[in-house]
């Protein structure tokens, strides 16, 4: 097991890619108007993307433009102060035409319900994790 400085567990790409698909609630970081904003999504994992649906009009707009965002998703166990975290960065984009058509069976629900969606894409190829576990603290 490989730690960082601060003891806490590295994990392997693959451990990061399976962890992330167990959730469906997630945090995608954008920029909005110069400023960071750091918005609850629901999201699915496909073909290594991580996959957000999102409204027309929402602070999401901003990563339809073909701009990078941090996604993060964990886990924490409140009485055994054990857990996991994974973060994803990269350049997020649009899916349209054939691409939403292949993924029309993802299990993927949008956090605010009404009005027009767009589907986001998130690339999994910048991806890292961290776990704390008993002997860590």
């Amino acid at each position: 097991m490989i730690t960082d400085r601060n003891g806490l567990e590295i994990l392997a790409r693959d451990e990061c890619l399976r962890l992330l698909a167990t959730m469906t609630l997630g945090r995608v970081g954008v920029t909005s108007g110069a400023l960071p904003a750091v918005l609850p999504v629901n999201f699915c994992v496909n073909e290594e993307r991580v996959l957000i649906r999102t409204s027309v009009g929402t602070k999401l707009d901003a990563a339809l433009r073909d701009c990078v965002v941090a996604f993060e998703v964990d886990d924490f166990n409140p009485v055994d102060h054990t857990g996991w975290s994974v973060m994803v960065t990269g350049v997020a984009h649009e899916l349209g035409g054939v691409e939403t058509q292949a993924i029309a069976h993802a299990p993927l629900a949008r956090w605010a319900p009404y009005g027009e969606g767009h589907t986001i894409a998130i690339p999994t190829d910048i991806v890292s994790g961290r776990r704390i576990t008993h002997d860590r603290f």
